[in-house]
């Protein structure tokens, strides 16, 4: 019997899934629904799949990936939480366009500003789940460049290689452009880590649909 796919969240959903991840209860630190989205593309992004049991602990805990306290139900967060993981991995895996929630900000326009949370969710699935940063380094320097661009320089030390291709980069003029440049560089890194088995016979490109970033 084929699996039913996960219901896609809508915006009631990501209220409720920002509402469960404020309750996580101190002293852990949970990500917040961006960096919680960004960790879910890093994490889907691994060249071998990464068992549920190794990557959810850090939803409620970014820092250690500490055990909540006796008492607290984490079920219904990791509910929509993986429903999230499971479109996410649909689209990915069929080179399909997605959303990355990301939110627009009161106080600026700049594109990676807005993105930063994203990115850093990102990173911490890539520091934390190493496999993907150790592919072939030549695949996968451009479109790591073009997510990571969005990171305060001083938190790529030792990334020389990678610098200078950001700095190659002409920076996205909105919003728009930015979260393009983003999907883009996921698909690009999909084709290195998880590569199609074959290509489809119909020579068809896959379907890019017009980014809408979400507000907040």
């Amino acid at each position: 019997m084929n699996k039913v796919p996960a219901k896609p969240l809508n915006e009631k959903d990501l209220a409720r899934l920002e509402e469960l991840l404020d309750a996580v209860p101190a002293p852990l630190e949970p990500l917040d629904v961006s960096m919680l989205d960004g960790f879910l593309t890093g994490v889907l992004l691994q060249p071998k799949a990464v068992s549920n049991h190794l990557w959810t602990p850090y939803v409620l805990d970014a820092e250690e990936g500490r055990k909540p306290p006796d008492g607290f139900d984490a079920k219904p967060l990791l509910e929509l939480v993986k429903r999230r993981y499971q479109e996410l991995n649909a689209a990915i895996a069929g080179r399909q366009w997605f959303d990355p929630l990301v939110f627009e900000l009161e106080d600026t326009d700049n594109p990676s500003e807005i993105l930063l949370p994203w990115v850093a969710g990102f990173a911490l699935a890539t520091e934390i789940f190493p496999d993907l940063m150790r592919q072939d380094a030549a695949s996968l320097l451009e479109p790591l460049a073009s997510i990571f661009m969005h990171l305060d320089p001083e938190d790529l030390e030792d990334a020389d290689e990678l610098l200078e291709e950001i700095e190659s980069l002409e920076p996205p003029k909105d919003l728009e452009e930015a979260v393009e440049g983003v999907v883009s560089a996921c698909l690009m890194l999909a084709d290195v880590t998880r590569p199609l088995k074959e290509a489809p016979s119909s020579g068809k490109q896959p379907r890019r649909v017009q980014p809408k970033p979400r507000r907040h």
